[in-house]
């Protein structure tokens, strides 16, 4: 049983991929998503579940969904082996354990050596590669886990439907900046914003192209009205959502534009970091409603201001 420790400074456009091997491909997981590594044992099998799940065992005092990895990419189990491994799993507040074969080691890279794959080879929404990191000699495919999980199990992800909960609401049109590297989470967030009133959405793939693109109107006089608040995931090529923070927050024509971090990632010590660059609000996805009363809220302050 291994535990594993956050190393990373905040804002430094760093990651520490995880290696781990399926049929002997290099596969990796951003590292503050594992908790620990233990061992495979034994799974009590789940009826009617879904293919790639093999059940769930309870190791401790928390109850563990396990995913059998191999088959979820491969379609085949293979035979399951002794020192075959779980890689237990935090994000989107759920604990989640992902067979595989063999973990090889944690890499330390900066978020500009990973490249989001092509849409060819990834069939686009439809791809779980989000990313292929240069590791050293190897080139590692990480995968995109919310996706894997959203597709096992849907009702885990956001559901647009949650913004009907909130009421009735008025049109808002706020110019609104979202940097997200999922095809299918842009959707579901620009989807839901829409309904929430949020009519003027502009995305991003990246941090980068976020950026680029806030400094080439950082100087205008109607930067807060083309670019009134920033949603930034944590975890894109190329440049994070910290780094993406840092630097607005740093800079003295951009600093009081609300950012908000909306991350599977989020935890106390994600918390505490997204802090430290001065992230207005931190929501764990698929928080979606709440996400929407916050950017109310936000908007509404500087409205006042």
């Amino acid at each position: 049983m291994a535990n594993t420790e956050i190393l990373l400074e905040s804002g430094t456009n760093e990651i520490e991929v995880m290696q781990f091997t399926i049929f002997g491909e290099l596969y990796g997981i951003n590292v503050a998503k594992v908790l620990e590594i233990m061992m495979a044992d034994k799974v009590k099998p789940i009826p009617h579940s879904h293919d790639a799940v093999e059940g769930i065992f309870k190791p401790r005092e928390t109850l563990l969904t396990v995913i059998n990895l191999p088959k979820y990419l491969t379609g085949e189990c293979g035979d399951k082996k002794d020192r075959d491994l779980f890689i237990i799993t935090n994000f989107n507040k759920m604990h989640i354990a992902f067979r595989v074969h063999s973990v090889v080691g944690i890499s330390r890279i900066s978020w500009e050596a990973i490249q989001k794959p092509d849409k060819a080879l990834t069939n686009g929404e439809d791809g779980v590669a989000t990313g292929i990191a240069q590791c050293g000699d190897n080139l590692v495919t990480i995968l995109d886990f919310e996706k894997i999980v959203a597709e096992i199990a849907p009702e885990t992800t956001i559901q647009v439907s949650d913004i009907d909960k909130l009421g009735d609401r008025m049109q808002r049109d706020q110019s609104i900046i979202l940097a997200e590297d999922s095809i299918l989470l842009t959707k579901m967030i620009s989807d839901s914003l829409l309904r929430a009133g949020y009519t003027n959405l502009t995305t991003f793939n990246n941090g980068r192209e976020a950026w680029e693109f806030l400094e080439s109107i950082r100087s205008e006089p109607d930067f807060y009205m083309r670019a009134a608040l920033l949603i930034t995931d944590i975890e894109m090529p190329e440049m994070d959502g910290h780094r993406l923070t840092k630097l607005v927050k740093e800079d003295e024509n951009m600093k009081n534009m609300p950012v908000i971090i909306f991350s599977s990632l989020i935890n106390e010590e994600m918390r505490v970091k997204g802090k430290q660059l001065g992230a207005d609000e931190q929501l764990s996805k698929p928080e979606i409603g709440r996400l929407v009363e916050v950017m109310d809220a936000l908007l509404d302050r500087r409205d006042i201001k």
